[in-house]
């Protein structure tokens, strides 16, 4: 299954950015389309918060963050970094 098709694991990815970040947001604000990161989006991620998340989603699903420029594509939105976890 594509990760942008999987509720589930969607709603599991925004709660493991909501713990690893240490945000006050709830879920259902976080839209899976819009970005992540900078200020006016739900979650307001910054560059601490990126290797956060890097860690967190190698220890959690063994994928690999470390090139910048790919780490940028995937977190564009929860629906792009689903689909590059869970691509099939």
């Amino acid at each position: 299954m594509i990760g942008s098709y999987d509720n589930k694991f969607k709603t599991e990815l925004k709660q493991m950015i909501i713990e690893a970040c240490e945000k006050e947001v709830e879920i259902e604000s976080i839209d899976d389309n819009l970005p992540m990161f900078g200020n006016g989006t739900a979650l307001e991620l910054d560059s601490l918060d990126a290797l956060q998340l890097s860690m967190e989603i190698k220890k959690r699903y063994g994928v690999d963050l470390a090139d910048s420029k790919e780490f940028r594509r995937v977190f564009t939105s929860i629906n792009s970094l689903a689909d590059y976890i869970r691509p099939n």
